[in-house]
């Protein structure tokens, strides 16, 4: 077993330094759509490899 103290998932120390100007970010809605479209693709992308799995 892992102690907790080992397995931190804080990442605080990954900054992303573009998000430093939140003047410049996209409107929720747009950030919510984009995240949908990429989801989207990627369940079309898994299904093909699950279709391909499948054949074999």
């Amino acid at each position: 077993m892992i102690n907790r103290d080992k397995a931190s998932l804080d990442i605080f120390w990954l900054k992303d330094e573009s998000l430093e100007e939140s003047d410049n970010l996209p409107e929720p809605d747009v950030i919510a759509r984009e995240i949908v479209e990429d989801l989207e693709s990627a369940l079309e992308q898994l299904k093909e490899i699950a279709g391909d799995l499948e054949e074999k």
